[in-house]
This record gives C-alpha cells, structure tokens and sequence, in this order.
C-alpha cells in the first residue's frame, strides 16, 4: 500500500505543527494559493508573490525572526517595509526548500526572470486548510441530477461509456454519499455542543446555527422539494438497461479494457461491481442515510426543547429566551416539512405550560354600564295599512323558495294530473327554471313519497345532457 510519507517530502507537514508560527504559516500558504486565483496556471512571477505576502504581513502586524536578513542600517517606515519584505521572502524560501516542497522557484530560461510554481501537493494542501476554514457548500441534489442527466443523454457517452457513463456517475453517486454522511456528522455534534449549553442565549444561538445553516437546506431539497425519488428510481432503471442491454455492456467492457488496461474478465467484474454499488447506494444505502439524518433531527428537536426547559426552570426569568428558541425550531421544521413526519409521542413536544390553575391576572373584569342621565326619546313616524301589507308581501316574496320540498309535492302532482306515473319525457324542460323543477322533483322525491326510478338513455335541456327518469306515486296502489 502507497505510504503518503513516500510521496511528498521529509518536512512537509512540519511548518504547520510549528508552536510559534505555524498559524502564520497556514496564513501565509492561503495568502499565496488565493494569489493564483485568478490567473492562467499556477506560476506568477517571484515579485508578485512577495509582494502579496509581504502586505499580508504589515497589515496585520505578523513578525517572523529574520535577523539574519536584515543589516541594522534602516529605520522607521522604511524599516518597517523592508523587514515585511525580508520576512516575505523568507517564507518563500522555506516553502520552496526541498525538505518542504510547497513550492518550487523557476528562473526563466528567457527572460532570467524568478517564478514561483505551486507544486501539486501544496495546491492539495491548501485546499485542505481551506476546506477546514470555511468548507464549500455541497448542493446534494445536483450530484442526482448529474447522474440522471448524464444517462439520459446517450449521445454524450456513446463513444466511451466506461470514462464518460460508468466512471463519472460512480464518482457523482460516491461524492453524494460522502456528502450525506458529513451531514449526518454534522448534525450530531449540534447535538454534542447543545447538551453542554448553559445559557439560553448561547442556546438560542445554537438553534439559529442550524435554521440558518446551509445543511438543512439542502435536505429540504433532497427530502419534499424536487421529487428526489422520481429521478432515483430512473436512475436504477437506466444502469439495469445498460447492464442488459448486450451491445452496451460489451461496449462499456471494451472500453474499461482500453482505459484500465485491465484483462476482460477484470474489466467485466469491475463494471458489474461498480454498476452494483451505484445501483445499491441509490436503492438501499441513500434511503438508510436519510433515515438515519431524519433521526438525528428529531433527536435535536427532543434535546433542544429538553434543554430549554432545564435553563428555564433554573432561571424563571428567562421565558422570552424559550419562546424565542421555539419560533427558531418551528420555523427551521416547517421549512423541510418535518413537523408533518413528527412520531406521536412528539405530538406536543412545544407545550411549555400547563395550566392548571385560575389566578387574578387569568381574569377580566366587567365594565361598569354608562348611567343614562338625561331621557332619551326616539322620532315616531306613522305607517299606514297599506304601507304594512306591502312591507308583508315583500317580506313573503323574499322568504319563498320556488324549489322547496312541499313545493316540489304540489308540483309533481300536479303534472302527473291523477296518474301513477310520470317520466322526464312528460316534464317540461325547456328552460331553466323547468330544468331546475325536474331536478329539485327528482331531490325530493322520496321524501315526498315518490319512487325515483332511472330509465335507460339521456335528454338534452339547457345545453346540459341529463339521465331520464320515472317518478312513481307509493300512495297509489
């Protein structure tokens, strides 16, 4: 097995385990590699970097011991300027020196010009310090619609499924599920750091790292918002094709041949392997992490409230710390639709209070009545007969209901005009009000004592096509 001490120099890792100016050193190894940032490769002239560095190192008052560099003969600004640029390019030295090997100083055949070259384990290493600083944020659901837009699209992979099909969407399921699992890590040392909380208001702080944190919304994501499982189950569907599909498989094997070199028979274990594995993760794995996260939130949940209702019984005089922590939780729940997936036994996890008694402030007393000190007495106007019995109708006008039950009666009796039967065909239903009739007849019919009998076929009134039926008197024999 590869030993990493093999592979990169003696003192490579020593500079940063330095007690006095290893921190300086990490600054000074980000400060070079951000310099890089915007050019073409990393190779800028030896001036450019110092001068960064240097700059870096007056603004924030780093000194480094570099006696040996200066003569003693300046002073002042001046002093001060040449001493940044000597400590610069003492730190240029030692990241270059063979024992550490962060860098490499060129001299350009050409121009006799020194440039400083970032050598690819010092790019590796300063990625990692920056990771550890301020890690990038990973959007979970692109590695899934990566995956499914690369199958979905033969024509980009046709001519060498192994490098741009196989391999590309085993890298993509991988980073995915490293992902998932640095999340789920996460989330378990909120917990950690909550349980040692004292104070409310470091709580509440808490609290707020994890609403506010871009890992929660990422699972929001992956979890209600995009139909993660929709592109899941083609995704499986696609590898199973490719697998079956004879012409493709062998494709994919002779190309893993020619890429890996390997023999034919590794090369068609290695493909099934990796199409198993990414079928597995997708199918098994991706759902017992994500249970697995959706756990650990409830568990967080269940600390916070707990831990809320510790400090607020240890200090009666901090309710608005709680409240303030549980708008935090209920909005942080809603936004990935958590509280709807909540057990039962967390149904009232947010009931702080129990109230179980009725003291003077729960009570609101009556106002006293406004006395009426002078009489009071209202207008009369006279109303004649006639203006009452035309108030009345109104009033009756307003209060009938053409459809009514007892209505409907008179109404179906009427048409069946001493008959037994009658059917929709006899009805009038020519226009609305008619249509309306049958249909209100047809509602009330076996409270009225009718029997509603349906008749094959259909007629048309109104612009509306409606079953034909019967209406039979019961009271007749």
């Amino acid at each position: 097995m590869l030993n990493v001490f093999d592979v990169v120099p003696s003192n490579f890792f020593n500079l940063l385990s330095s007690q006095s100016n290893g921190s300086v050193y990490s600054e000074c190894l980000q400060i070079i590699y951000q310099t890089y940032e915007h050019e073409i490769s990393y190779r800028i002239s030896r001036r450019q970097i110092q001068d960064a560095l240097a700059i870096h190192l007056m603004e924030n008052h780093i000194v480094i011991d570099v006696s040996d560099e200066m003569d003693g003969s300046s002073s002042g600004e001046e002093h001060a300027q040449a001493t940044a640029y000597a400590m610069a390019s003492a730190v240029l030295r030692r990241f270059a020196s063979p024992e550490v090997g962060w860098l490499v100083d060129e001299i350009d055949d050409t121009t006799y010009t020194h440039n400083i070259v970032m050598t690819e384990q010092g790019i590796a290493l300063a990625e990692f310090l920056n990771h550890l600083m301020k890690p990038e944020r990973v959007e979970f659901s692109g590695y899934i619609f990566d995956i499914y837009n690369r199958l979905n699209n033969d024509e980009q992979w046709k001519d060498n499924p192994y490098v741009n099909a196989l391999s590309a969407v085993f890298k993509s399921a991988r980073d995915l599920s490293k992902s998932l699992k640095q999340l789920s890590t996460f989330i378990r040392d909120i917990i950690e750091r909550m349980v040692k909380e004292k104070s409310l208001e470091s709580l509440t702080e808490n609290i707020l790292e994890y609403c506010n944190g871009d890992f929660i919304k990422e699972y929001a994501r992956l979890n209600t918002q995009q139909n993660i499982h929709i592109y899941r189950k083609a995704i499986i569907r696609q590898l199973s094709q490719i697998q079956e599909d004879e012409k493709v498989y062998q494709q994919l094997v002779e190309t893993c041949v020619r890429e890996t070199g390997m023999y034919k028979t590794q090369a068609e274990d290695h493909v099934d392997e990796r199409l198993r594995l990414t079928r597995k993760f997708l199918k098994d794995d991706y759902d017992r992490i994500m249970s697995e996260i959706r756990h650990k939130i409830n568990v967080y949940l269940q600390v916070a409230v707990g831990r809320a209702r510790f400090l607020r019984n240890r200090d009666p005089n901090v309710r608005g710390y709680v409240e303030q922590s549980l708008k935090y939780l209920v909005e942080g729940t809603d936004k990935i639709g958590l509280k709807d997936e909540l057990p039962e036994d967390m149904a009232d996890l947010f009931t702080m209070d129990r109230y179980e008694y009725i003291d003077t402030g729960s009570l609101k007393y009556p106002g006293k009545r406004r006395l009426i000190r002078r009489p009071a007495a209202l207008a009369s106007a006279f109303i004649s007969k006639e203006e009452i019995e035309a108030a009345a109708r109104k009033q009756k006008e307003a209060a009938f209901n053409p459809y009514s039950k007892e209505t409907m009666r008179k109404y179906v009796l009427r048409e069946m005009n001493g008959a037994k039967r009658i059917s929709s065909d006899e009805l009038p239903l020519d226009n609305k009000s008619e249509l309306l009739a049958g249909l209100s007849a047809v509602a009330y019919g076996c409270e009225n004592g009718f029997e509603v009998k349906r008749l094959e076929g259909y007629y048309e009134s109104n612009h509306m096509l409606l079953r034909r039926f019967e209406l039979i008197d019961r009271n007749k024999g």
